[in-house]
């Protein structure tokens, strides 16, 4: 991150609410198309993408030199089956099935990834049907991701190695509009059901979807809170990756508050005659999102600690080639550190004062949350002196 970056986030975060996840909404529905990659920096993306929370496509020229695209592509773009056999016939995978829906999502089973490329094969065989219905492995969609937001509210990025994808995206706000008199996600948004007022009452004030239409090679970024639904045009692999950084650690830290509030609304009838109802809440909101409020806590202190270390402690030439958290980091700058401190900061403290929080047995927490407020506000002052 270079200076005038630094400047500009600083800026947003002072004059937007920390919980803004769209402080400035997309013209007409446009999505930058990035193809200049010598030109385009981390800085560029940052200031343009991560601030706002736009999402943008990447030509297929980023993903040129990648090793996937040689390797797991035949000549004419499809998926190379031998290769991936030979490279991971014998792992245990996790695999949905799109024609059958379990709540909000598909039902998943554990298969050899042998009897999965099996399956694919005879499924485009049999013109795209087959008796077991449509399945799709882990991250490599056969047909549709039912609609979500990324875990967490986190950022993501998908990448298609070879194959289309269609994506439906709506900005952060937009699926109350969606949701059905219950409260509840629709399963697909394209759905006819939808125009049944008495189920969807708001549904006629939800905007159009932006749409994308995603070629081989091209990489989508998808920002926080953005609510999607996926269909894949063609046998297609992809590759994603989820994550989170100063500039939506406050989107995180409101959608817990956010699924603890639903969980307590929807056992306040036990709240009297439970004893331990607030801890029942935190684990309930776990078992729904995968983490809860002392969890959190400790993911700030990780990414804490790891800024802190860099600013005071730096990096030697050994480590910065080493695939890890710190040295990605390191290679994004100092003030890139400094930047996700004081982010960490603003939501540590408002976690620290959160009564729900303070109701827990904070003991085991180590260090302290007061301790690494401090430690955090002191290695940003020493950093910007």
């Amino acid at each position: 991150m270079d200076r005038a970056t630094f400047a500009c986030s600083t800026a947003f975060f002072r004059d937007y609410s920390s919980s803004s996840q769209s402080a400035f909404c997309l013209p007409a529905g446009h999505v930058d198309f990035i193809d200049k990659v010598e030109s385009f920096t981390y800085s560029d993306f940052f200031r343009d993408y991560l601030i706002p929370n736009h999402p943008c496509i990447f030509s297929a020229k980023f993903t040129d030199g990648w090793g996937s695209r040689r390797n797991w592509v035949t000549w004419d773009g499809k998926p190379d089956f031998d290769h991936l056999l030979q490279k991971f016939g014998d792992a245990i995978v996790p695999v949905a099935n799109c024609d059958v829906k379990e709540y909000n999502s598909n039902p998943k089973e554990q298969l050899p990834f042998k009897e999965y490329i099996n399956y694919w094969k005879e499924y485009i065989k049999n013109d795209y049907r087959s008796s077991r219905g449509c399945l799709y492995l882990k991250d490599w969609h056969l047909s549709r991701t039912p609609f979500h937001a990324d875990v967490f509210r986190s950022y993501s990025w998908s990448a298609n190695i070879c194959g289309r994808k269609k994506w439906l995206l709506y900005p952060p706000g937009q699926e109350d509009y969606l949701k059905d008199r219950h409260g509840n996600l629709p399963f697909d948004v394209t759905a006819p059901g939808l125009q049944d007022k008495s189920v969807y009452p708001r549904y006629n004030q939800s905007q159009p979807p932006v749409e994308i239409v995603q070629e081989a090679g091209e990489i989508v970024f998808i920002p926080s809170g953005w609510h999607h639904q996926v269909y894949n045009l063609e046998d297609t692999i992809s590759i994603n990756h989820n994550w989170v950084n100063g500039c939506n650690v406050a989107i995180m830290w409101c959608f817990l508050q956010d699924e603890l509030a639903a969980v307590q609304r929807e056992i306040n009838e036990w709240k009297d005659p439970m004893d331990d109802w607030h801890l029942q809440c935190q684990l309930i909101m776990k078992s729904c999102t995968g983490i809860d409020y002392k969890e959190f806590y400790n993911f700030l202190k990780v990414i804490a600690e790891n800024r802190i270390s860099i600013l005071e402690n730096g990096l030697d030439d050994e480590a910065s080639a080493k695939n890890t958290p710190k040295a990605a980091i390191s290679t994004l700058g100092m003030l890139h550190a400094v930047f996700d401190l004081k982010r960490t900061v603003k939501v540590l403290t408002s976690l620290s004062a959160n009564e729900d929080f303070k109701k827990l047995d904070l003991t085991s927490l180590s260090p302290s949350p007061e301790a690494l407020l401090h430690h955090l506000k002191a290695s940003i002052d020493t950093a910007l002196l």
